[in-house]
């Protein structure tokens, strides 16, 4: 009898209208109480995952860090090289491009050997590049640029390895808090860099910048090799099998009740994947409408960025160095924000979608059920308030644009910035998140792809925003990215549409024998 309501319960949830747009590919879920598992998706306790997710968003902040903090040292760095500003922006361009690349090699590696050695390995090639930058001699401007590219190869990655960490000890009822968080490491890096950065290049010199990235990059590698554990699921399951003594932290105070040698009886390993091709995963039509979307919302956040030195400079010409510097904090401060609130968003609607399709089971059977079911909606649960936040960055980009243009009170454009930093990060992590949710096993795979898709057209429109501003107007310009944005909206509902039955695609080819 209880078998029956289970099974009515789950075709119910099927036919639901709003939670089944493809009707065809929509396959009766029989899942009995009986089958549920008793077993936690992970060992870990709440606060212990808090832990993981404070350290690997720590590590998080170097991606953008390194970038942005070496910003005000171009001019001195152009003088004390002999070299025009245009080749010093080369190392700029290169290391947008190694910051591009370099995490679908670490990431999709890390999908395979695991998280701990490979988060080591990028924290080390950091830390030790930096060494060479502080004393690259000044006459070798060929080991600037190649010292940049290995820097940012060992910066760039740690974003997309920790989104794998996120997708392996956290199950989909509470991902979108975690992944929120983690995202205000990455994010509040470009608001605080320049800060940083012209501090410590008016007192100290320019070389000092890349010291201090070396002290603090030292840290987290240090940090990382006593405390964080090995999570890749296919090595540890849910954190509780001990992994190889290479793959253990030196101080395992985190999980370390709930560790042994032993795989429990019930819990089945996944099986290891070998290093695959992560390009593949472009050529799925919901990935790469859904990152696309997200890479030219993203590359409108950075041309905005980008311009906030030049086009404030030439609006208010009675900034200083450092107020302009201090300008950046909106953004920042809006982008903080947002990661907050979306994350506590992301779980509330995941929750309240479960809600509707099992309305007779309780929380806690609920989110089993949605977890196991193939057929959870999983694209609306996730990109439901999108469209309300991209009104909201349409208007404000438009408005951003005018108001620097006819040089309204300064106030203005900055609570524009905040708000173009809010909307912008709720879509970009909204994004992220549910990339882990369509090929966890893939996690820090399908992270290096999204960051390759939005670090190619960020890095083409920052190329090109100047010239644009230049031959437009800012105005007009902000116009045309706003316009461009409005256009790609309507690309979330494909996404929502056709992501079930590509969904369903992905799972009988991951099943053929």
């Amino acid at each position: 009898m209880q078998e029956r309501k289970s099974t009515e319960i789950a075709t119910r949830a099927l036919d639901h209208p709003r939670c089944n747009p493809d009707s065809e590919i929509a396959e009766q879920v029989d899942i009995s109480p009986n089958e549920t598992s008793k077993r936690p998706y992970s060992v870990y306790t709440r606060r212990e995952k808090w832990v993981v997710v404070i350290m690997i968003a720590a590590s998080g902040l170097f991606s953008p860090l390194t970038s942005s903090i070496y910003f005000p040292a171009i001019p001195t760095l152009s003088v004390a090289f002999n070299k025009p500003v245009e080749l010093i922006n080369l190392t700029v361009t290169m290391y947008m491009v190694f910051q591009a690349i370099s995490p679908m090699f670490f990431g999709t590696l890390a999908d395979a050997v695991g998280r701990r050695l490979i988060y080591a390995s990028c924290l080390l090639i950091l830390s030790l590049s930096c060494v060479g930058l502080a004393l690259v001699p000044v006459n070798a401007y060929w080991l600037l640029l190649l010292l940049r590219c290995f820097q940012s190869a060992g910066s760039a990655s740690t974003i997309a390895l920790g989104s794998g960490v996120i997708g392996d000890i956290a199950e989909p009822a509470e991902r979108g808090g975690f992944y929120g968080i983690f995202q205000s490491g990455p994010v509040f890096g470009p608001a605080i860099a320049p800060i940083i950065g012209g501090a410590l290049a008016g007192s100290l010199g320019w070389r000092s910048i890349f010291w201090f990235l070396c002290i603090a990059a030292g840290v987290a590698f240090i940090a990382i090799i006593l405390f964080l554990p090995e999570t890749l699921r296919a090595i540890v399951g849910d954190g509780s099998i001990i992994p190889p003594r290479y793959l253990r932290p030196v101080i395992p105070i985190i999980g370390r009740k709930h560790t042994r040698h032993d795989a429990p009886s019930d819990q089945a390993l996944p099986q290891k994947k070998n290093f695959r091709n992560p390009l593949v995963l472009l050529k799925q039509p919901d990935i790469f409408i859904l990152l696309f979307f997200n890479g030219f919302v993203c590359a409108v956040f950075y041309s905005v960025t980008a311009t906030i030195s030049t086009l404030f400079a030439q609006a208010y010409p009675f900034l200083t160095e450092l107020q302009l510097g201090l300008c950046f904090l909106c953004i920042g401060g809006g982008t903080f924000s947002a990661t907050v609130f979306c994350g506590r968003m992301l779980d509330l609607s995941y929750r309240r979608t479960a809600k509707n399709l099992y309305p007779d089971l309780d929380p806690l059977e609920r989110k089993d059920r949605a977890k196991r079911d193939d057929q959870f909606p999983i694209e609306q649960a996730r990109l439901e308030f999108v469209s309300y936040s991209m009104i909201v960055f349409v208007g404000v980009v438009l408005g951003y644009g005018w108001s620097v243009e006819n040089r309204v009170h300064i106030s203005v454009p900055l609570i524009l910035h905040f708000f173009v930093g809010f909307c912008s990060m709720i879509v970009m992590t909204t994004a992220s998140t549910l990339c882990i949710d369509l090929v966890p096993d893939q996690s820090s795979s399908i992270a290096g792809c999204n960051n390759l898709v939005r670090g190619s057209l960020g890095a083409t429109l920052v190329a090109v925003i100047d010239l644009l501003t230049r031959k437009l107007s800012p105005g007009w310009t902000y116009v045309l990215l706003g316009g461009v944005c409005a256009l790609l909206t309507p690309s979330i509902y494909v996404v929502m549409r056709i992501g079930p039955r590509c969904r369903a695609k992905r799972r009988a080819r991951q099943n053929d024998p």
